[in-house]
């Protein structure tokens, strides 16, 4: 009699913005890489949810590609300083994807639009409805709604310091949103949630909770 298959285990994905979730929002673009400058507890969050078994994938506008403020060349040395200094902490970006248009464009990758979230979704094997995805601004929420993935607003970046309310109207546009404080807060609700799961006794501490 053959030995049973081993069960295969879906890989585990979460999908974050840069600007805003992980080093602080500029109303200029990040040209140089001593502009990338990391949020207090972001790197550590990718680690920890790397150590964990997710694989951590960035889902960025850039159109300042679009209209010749960037290039590839620099963008490329923004990226490899985030990945120098994640490294640092024991942790990895698996891969960034960029939507180099600008609005006139009218392309179907930049956000809130959802192709950024389907490319990797086809890139790395996992279904959009498995695929958490992270982010700001309401244009985040919107893309992961369209593609049919989990959205998640982080209180950072261009959500800093505003008040719960407006926090609540922002997510309430989009159905099934949850709330987190930061990166940290939602890293720590997706291992509490899969040890829940699992069986295993947990408390969460990610801000105020969902919002649907």
């Amino acid at each position: 009699m053959p030995a049973p298959r081993p069960v295969e285990r879906q890989l585990k994905l979460v999908v974050l913005g840069r600007d805003g979730v992980l080093n602080r929002y500029r109303t200029e673009h990040v040209a140089q890489p001593e502009e990338w400058e990391p949020l207090p507890g972001a790197l550590d969050a990718v680690a920890r949810l790397n150590h964990a078994g997710w694989h951590v994938v960035v889902a960025t506008n850039q159109p300042g590609l679009g209209t010749g403020l960037l290039d590839m060349s620099g963008l490329n040395a923004v990226h490899l300083r985030m990945n120098e200094l994640l490294a640092r902490q024991g942790g990895r970006i698996d891969a960034v994807f960029i939507c180099p248009h600008t609005p006139e464009d009218g392309c179907d990758c930049r956000k809130p639009q959802p192709g950024l979230l389907l490319r990797i979704s086809e890139r790395f094997g996992v279904p959009c409805n498995e695929i958490v995805v992270a982010g700001d601004t309401v244009r985040d929420l919107q893309a992961a709604h369209a593609a049919g993935c989990e959205p998640h607003l982080l209180r950072t970046g261009r959500c800093e310091g505003l008040s719960d309310e407006e926090v609540a109207a922002l997510a309430v546009q989009v159905p099934g949103t949850r709330v987190h404080d930061n990166l940290e807060a939602l890293a720590q609700h997706l291992i509490q949630r899969e040890r829940e799961t699992r069986g295993e006794a947990a408390s969460s501490t990610s801000g105020f909770g969902g919002l649907n």
